[in-house]
This record gives structure tokens, sequence and C-alpha cells, in this order.
């Protein structure tokens, strides 16, 4: 039985089973959110490493034993968290912190084998989340392939409305102007972010484009399509992608572009996984071969394949990759990256969409941890960290009467460096202006430079 808190000040008491990649972050986060967090993992040396970061407790052991969850203090937790390397093993430690607690429960399961039974799962076993990072990694992908001038694209009530994020020329009719003077409004879309040389903006109308920026915008897919025919970057959907490596995320992948009418060329060096990757996905041309082998790309039509794709278990590689693709190519090129360091540097290089898997799994679960600290007012519908992670992005459910609802935007006194980008009125996108209200039922999106937000109503000063 899952435990809701009405007081949104009120810390959780959190146990993190695995110390990988997502188990690490994880603790950084929700330990700068003021939680109460304690790491479990087999590894002495990294349990020490975690907890010198980072203000979190650690227990060495295995995180499915009974007496290492009792000394993590299971008996007191409010939720478990399970993200080792064995999707057997999270949902084991989910069950038995179930029948010793009456803490929630999240699990990372991440083979396909049981992708199509995860809901069965997660209701069998009481666990409240189950998390599939390469399979939210190749949806993300699918997004962008369906929209290639973009390098970055989050979904908000429920696919109606997308935050965007694009790259702009030099030569594009936007730069120099600002933007009151675009008609943004006009085509239903609202800027809700500029970034040049590691400055980011919140902007008002009178900032001025300029070469080179990052400018994300909010609007409907329509209306996504329409303003960027209209500021002359318009790009037909990619016909067919080239993956390089055949892991998980591959396979979800091109299981997904398969279904999309996309054509699917993808690369493999292991023969007998090729052979199951051919049973698997009928649809899809699998190759044996290495697909870091110049010659091979080449013959493979690397100069003219409108999306490129590795994904490979090396960000090095993949990176390498992406630019000899960018070089060699007009392909639409997405990057995979997993590692947290360097980030700097990769964002210097032009190789277009960087997709973050761990982020995404983070993400996903911060917004449980929000969701179970306030149960008044308003929910977390969804949460994205946007422009490396220095803003917030976050879909509030209305769900009856509060400060902020009917009166018009203009009258409330909101924080600083904050927009109210969208609103969704039964299904109707609303790009909200001043005279706009917030209305018990709607769906809000919140852009804001503060982080930690769990109810609509920390948007108020």
């Amino acid at each position: 039985m899952s435990k809701f808190f009405s007081n949104s000040d009120k810390s959780l008491k959190i146990i993190i089973v695995g110390c990988g990649k997502v188990g690490t972050t994880l603790a950084e986060r929700l330990s700068q959110e003021k939680h109460d967090v304690t790491v479990i993992d087999t590894n002495a040396e990294t349990i020490q490493k975690v907890t010198t970061l980072y203000d979190v407790m650690g227990v060495t052991g295995n995180g499915a034993s009974f007496s290492v969850q009792n000394e993590a203090g299971i008996d007191k937790a409010d939720l478990i968290i399970a993200v080792t390397a064995s999707d057997e093993l999270n949902l084991l430690c989910c069950t038995i912190a179930q029948k010793v607690g009456q803490c929630a429960a999240i699990a990372r399961v991440r083979n396909p084998d049981y992708s199509e039974e995860l809901s069965y799962l997660r209701k069998q076993l009481g666990i409240s989340l189950i998390i599939n990072p390469e399979l939210e990694t190749a949806k993300e992908m699918s997004r962008l392939l369906r929209l290639p001038n973009a390098n970055s694209m989050n979904s908000f009530a429920k696919g109606h409305v997308e935050l965007v994020k694009f790259k702009l020329p030099e030569d594009n009719m936007l730069v120099g102007k600002q933007i009151k003077d675009i008609g943004a409004s006009s085509l239903g879309v609202l800027i809700c972010g500029i970034e040049n040389e590691g400055q980011l903006d919140i902007p008002d109308g009178s900032n001025t484009f300029k070469k080179g920026d990052l400018v994300s915008f909010i609007a409907t897919p329509v209306n996504t399509s329409r303003f960027f025919r209209h500021i002359g970057m318009k790009k037909q959907h990619v016909k067919d992608c080239m993956i390089v490596g055949g892991g998980r995320t591959s396979y979800y992948l091109a299981k997904q572009l398969s279904e999309m009418n996309i054509d699917v060329k993808v690369i493999e060096r292991d023969k007998e996984h090729c052979e199951k990757l051919c049973t698997l996905l009928p649809k899809a041309l699998i190759i044996n071969g290495d697909g870091a082998d110049e010659a091979l790309l080449f013959e493979e039509g690397i100069k003219d394949t409108g999306s490129f794709i590795p994904l490979t278990g090396l960000d090095e590689e993949n990176i390498l990759l992406t630019l000899f693709a960018k070089k060699n190519s007009n392909a639409k090129v997405i990057t995979k990256n997993n590692r947290s360091t360097f980030n700097d540097v990769i964002d210097g290089l032009d190789i277009g969409s960087v997709i973050y898997p761990r982020y995404m799994s983070t993400e996903t679960i911060i917004k449980y941890v929000r969701g179970m600290q306030n149960s008044i007012g308003s929910n977390i519908e969804t949460l994205y960290h946007i422009f490396e992670n220095r803003a917030e992005a976050i879909e509030f459910e209305i769900t009856e009467e509060s400060p902020v609802t009917g009166r018009p935007l203009m009258e409330l006194s909101l924080k600083e460096n904050l927009l109210v980008a969208c609103i969704n009125r039964r299904g109707k996108i609303i790009i909200p202006r001043g005279n706009d209200t917030i209305q018990p039922g709607d769906t809000v999106v919140i852009i804001t430079a503060h982080t930690g937000f769990k109810d609509v109503r920390d948007i108020l000063k």
C-alpha cells in the first residue's frame, strides 16, 4: 500500500538499489531535493564513492536480501527504486520490499521479452511503476525523426503539445529580429528559451535572435510544422534510417520505425544476434558487419540515407560515427550519450540531437516522487529537465480551485524566470496571454529556471 502526503515540504525516505549511471543520477537528484536517501550496491567502492559525493547513506550488499533491506530501513521507507543491471533482481527487490514494508516500489525492466507484459507484471507484483529506458529512448528518437529540424522535442498534453528546440541557421530570416516582431503568437507558438554561448534566457518579447541561437518554443504539432515553414526551415519526414548496433534500443527503434513505414537498416557485428534480429524485425534489413568500417557505411548508402543513428555500446564510437555521417551526408543524426561528463565538449560539437537515456529514467521517477509529496490542488503529469538541466518544464493537472485559478495571468504575482507556456482545456490548446486564466480541470505547462516545484501554487512569489 503506497503512502501519500498532503504536505509538499515533507521529505521522503527513499531506498535506491543499484548504483550504476541511473542509480547514481537518482541519488544526486533526490538528495538535492532534500529527501532521505539510502543507496544499496554489492560493490563497497561504489557505495563509498556515491556517499562521498552526495548527501546519502550507503549499505553494501544484495538489495534483494531481507537483512540488507532491513539494514537500509525498509520498514520506514516511503519508496524503493530498483535499478540494478538485472531485470529479475529489480522485480525481486520490489516484491520483497512490498512484503516487508508498506512502501511504493519502482523497478527498471529493460528486456524486450518483458516489454509486452509490463502492465501485467506491475499489477500482479503490486509495483507502482516500471520503467524501460531503452524503450523510452527509442520513442524519443522516433519523435525526432518525424521532425528533422528539431534538436530535441518533449511532449505534453498526451502528445497534443510539443516543446521543440532547434538551432537557428546564420542565414535565417529570424536573425536580427526581436521576438515581438516575428508574429509567433499568431502562429500559435510561444518562444520559451534562447541559448547562446552557454547563456540561457527565458525570454520576453524584447529578445533579439542571433545566428547559432538554440531556440526553444512550444506549440501543437500542426503549428510546429507551420512555424518551421514560416521561417523557411521546411524538411520532410525521413523515409529511411541506418542504425549501427543491434542492442535493445536498436530493436525498439527499428520496430517503431518499421510500423511508421520508414525503411530500416541495422548493422550489427555479431552474426548470431543478426539472425535473432532477422526473426524479431522481419520488415528491417539486418546486415552483419562492422558499423565503424567506412567502406561498409559507404557501400550501404550512408551518403543518401535520410537518418543515421549509432547505437553502439561506446559513447565515443557513437560520437565519431555521428561526425562521420555529418561530414558525408545530409542525414538527420541522433547521438545517444550515457555519460555525465564532458557535456560542454559534446554541446560544442555539431552532432545534431543528443539523447541522454539516464535523464529520461530519472525524470520519470522524480515526477513520481513529487507526486507522492503532493495530493492536494494539482498533480504533476509530465516533468522534463531542459536546457542542460538549468530549467524544468512541468505539466500540472489542476484538480481544484486555488490562488492561481480564476484570475487573469497578468494579475498573478509570478516568480521571475518563469513562463506559463500552455493551457490544455479539455483538448483545446491555449498559448496564453495576460487575460487568460487557469481553471480547475486544465492542465498547465510551466517553464521555469527554478527547481523542485511540486504544486502549481509554487509558481507564485
